[in-house]
């Protein structure tokens, strides 16, 4: 019986890209060219990746080179961006972290996918499906898709390691959400279709847009989970923002948020609504330490969350019959995530330290028809099923290892000596992790807030040890006298 090589792809039954979204895409680079060459580097930075990836055209629109990875909106302002600082600095820019940890995650996260291509050299059969194995194209452009990926972390790691970078941010989500929030009350009024008028094509399932009797506005992101999310990063920065503000901005401010907080209502997505009635009370009311310290509680939590379903101690069952109380359908569809979550698991135990890699090699697929049996929605289970285990706590311990150098510093200084914007920023990036669990909500953004609180920590330790060390001369001093 001959045997089917199942390349599966994303493009079946979804229209093409026009010529206007390559244009743009392609256009973009001198963009973020023009804004480093007019604003500072913290700024250029920060709206390269912000606008990049408000505006820039979703997959399927990418090029592809030979050799190397898709090149998108989600790597194109990033890799650009580190060009230009690289020639304008005129010097080797310090790519890695100063903690040991960090540097070891980094490189791991790097290099994890050379071993995923060496350990899975063999093509995957289900009866007459066949699914090809990891080769040279893989081994040379996965290290490199890696690479892309955390390129914003590298680039905001040194140039934003600084409390005015972490203002300017803030600012941006908010004009930013301002902005978009005219595009989602076209979506909301007329159904998503921002992305089909200019670009050609529609970016996901329309199907998932409807909710509630109306629609989700999807705008250019890849779907209206994305959208929703950024929106509530964005209140929170405004109520971050308001809480350090004075005279008639901290109105203006207060009336910002209470407009976007009715934008996101419309959104109609249930988890950056609770995302956002956890986080804006503790932005508002607890002190900036203890934001950080919750903030890692957020982050661990979701960092041992794949440990604690390995093992079968999450409480899933408890978890769905209260969802059945409040609503059957949505208590139907966390029962069938757990369901995908806990099959998923089970394939990855067959290849558990660096994973399957890639062409969907994670799956399990009809051994007929050769269809996609399982749906990878949580960011863990789709780098658990591709790196393996190594590749998620390299990459998910990169996401958390700011907060808890924050917290580590925290220790040793007080809300006075530290910016007051990192603990909104720290809840941001732990809140970011936490949806990683349900979702794929990682983005440059993501990357971008994970690499300027490490920088600032570093910042913050360098500042400890250079104020300690007068100090301990002193008492050195002291006693040998």
């Amino acid at each position: 019986m001959a045997t089917v090589l199942c390349r599966q792809s994303a493009l079946t039954n979804r229209a093409m890209p026009n010529a206007v979204a390559l244009l743009v895409l392609a256009l973009w680079p001198f963009v973020v060219i023009a804004l480093h060459g007019r604003l500072s580097t913290d700024r250029a930075l920060i709206l390269s990746l912000l606008v990049g990836y408000m505006f820039l055209p979703e997959y399927p629109t990418q090029f592809d080179l030979p050799l190397l990875p898709a090149l998108n909106k989600h790597n194109i302002p990033a890799l650009t961006a580190f060009l230009v600082t690289l020639w304008r600095s005129g010097r080797q820019i310090p790519l890695l972290p100063e903690s040991r940890l960090g540097r070891v995650l980094l490189v791991v996260f790097i290099l994890t996918p050379i071993m995923t291509v060496l350990t899975n050299g063999e093509t995957v059969f289900y009866g007459q499906v066949g699914l090809p194995a990891m080769g040279l194209k893989e081994l040379i452009s996965l290290p490199l898709q890696q690479f892309f990926l955390i390129v914003p972390f590298l680039l905001a790691r040194q140039h934003l390691a600084h409390g005015g970078a972490q203002r300017e941010l803030l600012k941006a989500l908010v004009v930013g959400a301002l902005v978009y929030s005219l595009f989602m009350l076209v979506e909301i009024r007329l159904s998503p279709q921002m992305n089909q008028w200019i670009y050609g094509f529609y970016q996901h399932s329309f199907a998932q847009t409807l909710r509630g009797g109306g629609y989700r506005p999807v705008v250019f992101m890849y779907h209206g989970i994305w959208v929703a999310f950024f929106v509530m990063t964005a209140i929170v920065a405004s109520w971050a923002l308001w809480r350090q503000a004075h005279g008639g901005a901290r109105f203006q401010l207060q009336l910002i948020a209470l407009y976007l907080m009715v934008i996101l209502v419309l959104a109609k997505s249930l988890g950056a609504l609770l995302f956002m009635l956890l986080l804006v009370p503790l932005v508002v009311l607890v002190p900036n330490h203890l934001q950080v310290k919750i903030a890692l509680v957020i982050g661990v939590f979701a960092l041992s969350y794949p440990l604690m379903k390995g093992l079968g101690i999450f409480p899933t069952e408890r978890l769905t019959g209260l969802a059945n109380s409040f609503d059957p359908a949505r208590a139907q569809s966390l029962q069938f995530r757990f369901d995908n979550e806990n099959t998923l698991l089970t394939r990855a135990l067959h290849k558990p330290f660096f994973g399957w890699g890639s062409w969907g090699r994670n799956h399990v697929l009809d051994s007929i028809s050769g269809r996609v049996l399982t749906i990878t929605d949580g960011r863990w289970v789709i780098t658990i099923g591709v790196y393996g285990w190594i590749g998620f706590l390299a990459e998910f311990g990169l996401l958390v290892l700011p907060l808890f150098l924050l917290w580590q510093e925290s220790r040793h200084t007080n809300d006075v000596q530290v910016s007051p914007f990192v603990g909104a920023l720290s809840l941001i990036l732990a809140i970011n992790v936490l949806d990683l669990l349900p979702n794929a909500t990682l983005t440059p953004l993501t990357w971008l807030v994970a690499g300027m609180l490490t920088g600032y920590a570093e910042e913050l330790r360098r500042m400890r040890l250079k104020t300690q060390r007068p100090t301990q001369q002193g008492l050195a001093w002291k006693s040998v006298m």
